[in-house]
Parts: structure tokens; C-alpha cells; sequence
């Protein structure tokens, strides 16, 4: 991979909180339009790694480029702004509002749930929620509550959230967690479709998805980068079997 291809390179970046390295990456580095997995046991370092991409959290040291863009330091916002989503492993969407209503408040410019919600929406924009909900199987679940979609339902309802802003960069944690097989075949099959038109990394525990994801595995293990390639190179890993995967689910 070279750097012209790479939308992120994180480089020398630590994390340090009261005395204690959460992370400490000599280089990590995510092509355009990859979907890139990273696993590791709990307290790897994977959510500080993405809290450092996302802006929520400062790297204590190193730099950290998106984009040609330098954004060591910046705000979330200032990078969400630039490209940067991210999708938490609990879903965050409005209960009381419908899937086409979240939708809308989604849409670019929306600042305020009663502004989206009176708002005209323009024939693109009506056609983009119309497409996007159709790409996550939702077009017809548009008009029910969306606190009574299944679990599965409003992982990909927030993912279509984030589709909206067209996201460069998409952070998603463990989109597997708590679903059915059939909701979890038909999340790896939206990620996948989605990468080479977005940039995903994705946090999970579950290696029967990763398997089902393919690509690149990066195992972090105490904050640092242990081992990455193909799952089945990173399993064979004798470091990597004693940090996680001979403590994990064995891959299917």
C-alpha cells in the first residue's frame, strides 16, 4: 500500500491517560475505498483508536492525517465535517420519530428536529432517503416507529444516518453485536457494498462476520498494532492466539 492510496495514516501516536499508554501505534495506515477490520481483546486500544480518529479524544503525541489533512488535535466536528462518520455499537437514533423522519433529520443542513420535520424536502433529497432505504432493506418500514424496528433494523437505520452526510471515512463498532444470523448476513452484506464507494473500519468480536468481511485484519493488543493481514495469516499468529483469538469465538 502507498501512502499516495492511503486516506488515514496514523503515525507515532500514543494515547496517555493518568500515566496509563492506551495506545501506542508506530503506524497505521487505511487505503481509499478499504474495508479494513480490527480486532483485539478487551482494553486493546480499539475504541481510543477510534475516540483519536474521530477527534473525541487528542493523541497525547504523533500525528494523525486524513486526507492530505493534518487533523492531530482537531474537534469532532471539525472532522466529522471533513468526512469523517461514526456508528457506535449501541444505536443512536430518535425512538419517537418514524425511519423516514430520522432520515430527513439526517440530511445535510438539518439542525433541529422541528426544523427537519417542517421542512419541504426537495425531490433529491426525497430520492436519496427513498434509495437509502431501499439499499438497507427499510423502504418498507419508512413510516413505522423506530422504536420498534429489531436490533439489526437500527443498526442499519444509523448507518443510513450517517450515509446521508456521504461520509469518505466510516468508523463502525461491532455491527454484529446482538443481532440474529440473518440480520448478521445481511450487515456484512451492506458493509461490503459499501466499501470501494466509502472507507470503512470496523471494530468486532465476532470472527465468524470477520470472515464473512474478508480484506485486511489488524490485531491491536495492549494499544499496539500486534499483527495485520488476512484473518487466516493473522490467526496462524502464535502472538496473536495468546493475546485473543484462542479466548475469542473460534472463526467459522
Amino acid at each position: 500500500m502507498s501512502a499516495a492510496a492511503d486516506l488515514l495514516q496514523l503515525t507515532e501516536v500514543t494515547a496517555v491517560f493518568d500515566g496509563f499508554k492506551a495506545l501506542d501505534i508506530s503506524y497505521f495506515a487505511v487505503d481509499r475505498g478499504e474495508l479494513r477490520v480490527v480486532i483485539g481483546p478487551n482494553g486493546a486500544g480499539k475504541t481510543t483508536l477510534c475516540d483519536v480518529i474521530s477527534g473525541k479524544t487528542a493523541p497525547t503525541s504523533g500525528r494523525v492525517v486524513f486526507d492530505d489533512h493534518d487533523i492531530t488535535g482537531w474537534r469532532d466536528t471539525a472532522i466529522a465535517a471533513l468526512g469523517v462518520g461514526r456508528k457506535f455499537q449501541t444505536p443512536s437514533v430518535f425512538d419517537s420519530l418514524t425511519v423516514a423522519e430520522n432520515l430527513e433529520l439526517a440530511l445535510p443542513g438539518r439542525r433541529s428536529v422541528w426544523g427537519a420535520l417542517v421542512a419541504r424536502l426537495s425531490s433529491e433529497e426525497r430520492d436519496r432517503i427513498d434509495a437509502q432505504l431501499k439499499r438497507v432493506r427499510l423502504d418498507r418500514e419508512r413510516d413505522r416507529p423506530a422504536r420498534l424496528l429489531s436490533h439489526g433494523q437500527r443498526q442499519w437505520l444509523e448507518i443510513s444516518m450517517l450515509m446521508l452526510s456521504r461520509p469518505r471515512l466510516l468508523l463502525v463498532d461491532e455491527p454484529a453485536a446482538g443481532l440474529t444470523d440473518h440480520e448478521t448476513a445481511l450487515t456484512a452484506e451492506l458493509l461490503l457494498e459499501l466499501k470501494g464507494e466509502h472507507t470503512l473500519i470496523v471494530i468486532e468480536h465476532d470472527m465468524s462476520f470477520v470472515r464473512r468481511l474478508g480484506g485486511i485484519v489488524t490485531v491491536l493488543c495492549e494499544g499496539k498494532v500486534l499483527a495485520q493481514g488476512p484473518l487466516d495469516q493473522v490467526s496462524a499468529d502464535e502472538r496473536v492466539r495468546a493475546a485473543y483469538l484462542g479466548r475469542a469465538k473460534k472463526a467459522g
